[in-house]
């Protein structure tokens, strides 16, 4: 699996952490899109590029961080194809993965511990998608992309 991974300024160490974590994983590719010091970036260009490798398919799914990952999550939801889960807890990591087959996962270098973060990113890279009812569903977040 291909994931590629950018952060802002606001959580560039976490990015490293998560990169870190991700390397536990045999067969996962990262693909670092930036930025690597802590100069002031602005996180929708980030999440741009992000998502640009989710919906070209050279990726699989991508990881996206900003200093709350509030604004980096809003900029990833506004590309059509990417459904951006903003996650600060395992619980909603899983279910964003389960339920609404999160292709993103967004968080705060500034709101959350790199310990907290692992287990996040951990819980988000091993749920699958449940599919049945939560396709349907899925299904119709996607259409309104279309409205």
């Amino acid at each position: 699996m291909k994931i590629t991974i950018g952060s802002d300024h606001g959580a560039v160490e976490l990015k490293e952490e998560v990169k870190n974590v991700l390397a536990e994983f045999e067969g996962v590719e990262v693909k670092d899109v930036g930025t690597f010091t802590t100069d002031s970036v602005d996180y929708p260009d980030i999440a741009e590029k992000v998502c640009a490798d989710i919906v070209s398919g050279e990726s699989e799914r991508g990881i996206v961080l900003c200093g709350t990952g509030i604004g980096i999550s809003i900029a990833a939801n506004k590309i059509k194809g990417i459904r951006c889960a903003l996650c600060h807890d395992v619980f909603s990591a899983k279910k964003s993965r389960e339920h609404n087959n999160a292709n993103v996962l967004a968080m705060g270098g500034r709101v959350i511990g790199f310990g907290p973060a692992g287990e996040i990113v951990r819980a988000w890279m091993t749920t699958e998608f449940g599919g049945d009812r939560h396709e349907r569903r899925v299904n119709k977040i996607m259409a309104l992309e279309n409205k």
